[in-house]
């Protein structure tokens, strides 16, 4: 990989982690937000859909367009958008205006992920794609162990306002380096003097439907998301309203889990370009399922048990996504990349706000703020997750992947 490379990887993994601690810091904030405004289980679910769900609306609505302009000058848009949802969100007094913030935010967000996906796959080949993918994924790892416990101990100091000041800052900081370092990313667009008329969303949304790996693709990236998300809003709380683990101890869950999957990120990046996509997305999808039931029906353990079934969760729920990813970005050539993208990050938006939802609706609030049937989202989630073996191998066969 050579140094431009490796610049460019580290400008976007940087980005990933702004973009990607936003999302993450909502969901261990609600045993700071349900007691600070009086909030439900079922309406700090809402609040947590709200960014996906709207931004997977964004990402469908710009899949037809972003194509048509240079990939960095659509990232440093949605990109500035995002910081000011953010800030946004940061100054929000009330449960009411929080809400309209996380939806600004997540009009932006929602044409992020997509971007810097389809960058990824402009500039690496497939052979060293899976080690791309890993250096990205790897900004959920510094986010988990740097940013979430960070964000969480400012919100104990001062209030659960500043994580979101703390993003804001990060990413105003961040933006000249993408515009100095990320060169132009024109390869998909037609050459000049080309006249050709882009086809109507009609026809978009009809070949889609008519590729059969594209399809496969779209709900295979869903439901992973799904299954996976369906568990997290409501870990904190359980943890400690539950567990009777403080807040001090619980920011070291994200700690450890993250620091453990910082390596095996960019491991399990060079395992599937060498062993094969499908086959090393197999193995960490099942690795993945059994910390699920020991999370959801946790037994009362020492903190140490704690956060070893949160590291072995962690590394392969996070390293499944890297083959998975690597997997679909092969269903769709350089020109309707930006395009598919989009479509790929909105499926997985809105799966993700729909867990959000039906989490919400599963469990409830007992005495002293408990969280009841919380083991119930635990089984659907190993269920929905098994469930995507499937669908990959379908994908894996239509692709002739290995």
């Amino acid at each position: 990989m050579s140094r431009k490379e490796r610049i460019i990887l580290f400008i976007l993994a940087c980005l990933n982690f702004t973009h990607i601690l936003d999302f993450m810091i909502m969901m261990p904030l609600g045993n700071y937000l349900m007691p600070y405004f009086g909030m439900s289980t079922k309406f700090f679910s809402l609040i947590v859909a709200a960014y996906p769900v709207t931004a997977c609306i964004s990402g469908l609505i710009a899949a037809f367009y972003v194509d048509r302009f240079d990939r960095k000058k659509v990232l440093l848009f949605a990109y500035t958008g995002f910081i000011i949802g953010t800030i946004s969100c940061g100054i929000a007094p009330g449960p009411g205006l929080l809400m309209a913030a996380r939806i600004l935010t997540g009009l932006f967000g929602g044409l992020i992920g997509a971007q810097v996906l389809s960058i990824i796959a402009d500039i690496f080949p497939y052979e060293k794609r899976g080690q791309a993918m890993g250096t990205i994924f790897m900004a959920f790892s510094v986010a988990s162990i740097a940013g979430v416990p960070f964000s969480l101990y400012l919100a104990s100091l001062i209030s659960w306002h500043a994580p979101f000041i703390f993003i804001g800052i990060l990413g105003i900081a961040l933006v000249p380096f993408i515009i100095r370092f990320l060169p132009p990313m024109k390869i998909h667009l037609a050459p000049a003097g080309d006249t050709t008329v882009k086809p109507p969303v009609t026809k978009v949304l009809g070949d889609i439907i008519r590729n059969k790996p594209q399809i496969t693709a779209l709900f295979m990236s869903g439901i992973l998301f799904m299954g996976h998300f369906m568990i997290i809003p409501f870990i904190n709380p359980y943890m400690e309203f539950n567990m009777g683990f403080s807040k001090t101890q619980t920011p070291l869950i994200y700690m450890i889990g993250g620091s453990f999957t910082l390596v095996s990120s960019f491991l399990i990046g060079k395992l599937s370009d060498k062993y094969g996509k499908f086959r090393i997305f197999t193995i960490c999808l099942f690795c993945s399922l059994v910390p699920v039931l020991f999370i959801t029906n946790m037994p009362a353990i020492p903190f140490v048990g704690v956060l070893a079934i949160f590291a072995i969760w962690f590394v392969f729920s996070s390293g499944r996504n890297i083959p998975a990813q690597a997997m679909i970005t092969t269903v769709v050539n350089p020109a309707q990349r930006g395009q598919f993208m989009s479509f790929i990050s909105s499926f997985q938006q809105l799966f993700t706000g729909l867990a959000s939802i039906i989490a919400g609706m599963i469990v409830v609030e007992g005495a002293h703020g408990k969280i009841q049937r919380y083991s119930w989202v635990g089984y659907l989630s190993v269920t929905i997750v098994a469930s995507t073996f499937f669908i990959a191998r379908s994908l894996a066969r239509q692709q002739q992947l290995h």
